[in-house]
């Protein structure tokens, strides 16, 4: 994992997702499958998924069964401490406090006003995605949200530069969860995946025991269907 994709992805950047499973072994069938991922262990009971070699996310076995099975975004900071802070000072919390990674880089994971969970990375030797934006890699991070204008608010006031700066080329939005969801559903963010073929990537899900929460419907960043894999963990596929 060459340390020098550090510099990538600046503050309120998407540079991780990590799978909570139930069975961290029945998600690499799933997601190798799918998305042609191979997997090697990682730190801990965890593995990376690489495509090409190069590392595109992470699964792990859940520490605790009632701990929801779910995809995590982590967002890219120099420093999470400081982060933090500032994620407490607008309304947010701080879930789980930063702590090393071994020498990977240090995380920690937070909550919206909303409720809406994401982590934050600091990067030492692990920067994040290897690769990103191709198929069968990430590509995008839609919160939905019970409240958007304070979503904008809250977001455009920790991640300023990455969402609304001149040279901003953003990877994440936020949406009414009402647009797609149950109008009670909480405020979540969903994971995208790219692929080539919407439909087929559909199938291919239902095929190996996932299912759909969302049929296909088109957006402003491409066409999206949002599924579960077969444990329950959410995400989308995005052709565009």
């Amino acid at each position: 994992m060459a340390e020098n994709r550090a510099s990538v992805y600046g503050e309120g950047v998407p540079c991780w997702v990590d799978a909570q499973l139930s069975d961290a072994e029945a998600g690499k069938r799933f997601y190798g499958e799918l998305f042609g991922w191979t997997f090697e262990d990682a730190l801990g009971s965890s593995v990376w998924a690489l495509l090409g070699g190069e590392p595109v996310a992470s699964l792990a076995p859940k520490m605790d069964g009632r701990m929801p099975t779910v995809w995590t975004v982590s967002f890219a900071t120099p420093d999470a401490q400081a982060l933090g802070r500032r994620i407490v000072a607008a309304g947010g919390q701080v879930v789980v406090a930063p702590f090393p990674v071994g020498d990977l880089g240090i995380a920690a994971l937070a909550a919206d006003p909303q409720g809406a969970v994401f982590g934050l990375w600091q990067s030492a030797s692990h920067p994040g995605f290897g690769r990103r934006h191709e198929p069968n890699t990430f590509v995008w991070v839609e919160l939905y949200t019970r409240d958007t204008a304070a979503a904008n608010t809250f977001y455009g006031g920790l991640f300023h530069d990455a969402l609304f700066g001149a040279d901003a080329e953003p990877d994440f939005g936020r949406a009414d969860v009402a647009d797609v969801f149950p109008a009670e559903m909480p405020s979540h963010f969903v994971t995208h995946f790219r692929v080539t073929d919407l439909e087929d990537a559909v199938g291919a899900v239902q095929r190996l025991g996932g299912r759909v929460q969302a049929p296909p419907f088109e957006t402003s960043y491409g066409r999206v269907a949002v599924v579960t894999d077969n444990q329950g963990a959410s995400f989308a596929v995005l052709q565009r």
